[in-house]
């Protein structure tokens, strides 16, 4: 048996508001905010383990690392390290403190050591693809009225530079770390005549070149999968509320 709340209005009407149309109503309202909990614990987690192991918490630290190696690579030369000299090492910084090696599966075990610090279980771009979303959500969601959705080209469009970039490193990396066309981006420096640094253009460290281009694609990814879904998914919230009011009006007529 379905339980209803009576409620007054202010004509002194008497109104029978289900549980399952506040819950409705609720969402329709709340649902910005419990997208924002769960993608910031989402999002935290990875950074957490470098402080629990930190705390000397290995077991709790490991069980993080276990879970999220299921949604990313790990790789240590492109991933973040907290409580260490640097942010980010290079693949022969990585190689002469852990082992000699290019075997990804070797590579993703290492998650650093007291003198490096600890890595932080996502990679760099998995950081900014997933922290563009929530940063995005939010201010789609103070600034959603009137606002149309992205069009599809638009989601296209976005979504476009981490497919390229993604699809190259990928190819670049079948010819060993440290050695495709992505790795050390001769390419770039021959376009752009050696403009900028060696650094710049060769490796994964922060301010390289691989570096923003996970950064640009990883926040275009986000602004384009907020701008376009977030519309249709608060429009479908709104529309259950709307459906549930409806279904509690038909039932009230009904001769039980």
């Amino acid at each position: 048996m379905e339980i209803n709340k009576t409620i007054t209005t202010s004509q002194g009407e008497i109104n029978s508001v289900s549980w399952s149309q506040q819950l409705a109503d609720w969402m329709a309202r709340k649902w910005i905010g419990i997208f924002a909990i769960a993608m910031g614990l989402y999002i935290g987690l990875p950074f957490l383990a470098p402080f629990l192991l930190e705390s000397g918490w290995s077991g709790a630290a490991n069980a993080i690392y276990w879970i999220y190696s299921f949604q990313c690579h790990q790789l240590p030369q492109r991933s973040f390290f907290l409580f260490g000299p640097k942010v980010m090492y290079s693949l022969s910084e990585i190689r002469s403190a852990w082992q000699e090696t290019t075997n990804p599966m070797v590579l993703r075990q290492f998650i650093g050591n007291p003198a490096m610090g600890w890595k932080v279980a996502w990679s760099d771009r998995m950081v900014y693809m997933y922290a563009s979303t929530l940063f995005f959500g939010l201010l789609w969601w103070a600034s959603r009225r009137g606002r149309k959705p992205l069009p599809w080209w638009g989601l296209v469009l976005s979504l476009l530079p981490m497919f390229v970039d993604g699809t190259t490193h990928f190819l670049s990396d079948l010819a060993g770390f440290g050695q495709g066309f992505r790795y050390t981006n001769l390419w770039l420096a021959n376009l752009t005549q050696h403009a900028f640094s060696q650094t710049f253009y060769s490796g994964h460290a922060l301010g390289s070149f691989n570096s923003w281009m996970r950064l640009i694609s990883g926040v275009l990814f986000g602004f384009g999968v907020v701008w376009f879904g977030f519309p249709y998914v608060n429009e479908w919230f709104k529309e259950t509320a709307r459906l549930a009011r409806g279904r509690d009006r038909h039932e009230e007529t009904q001769p039980w």
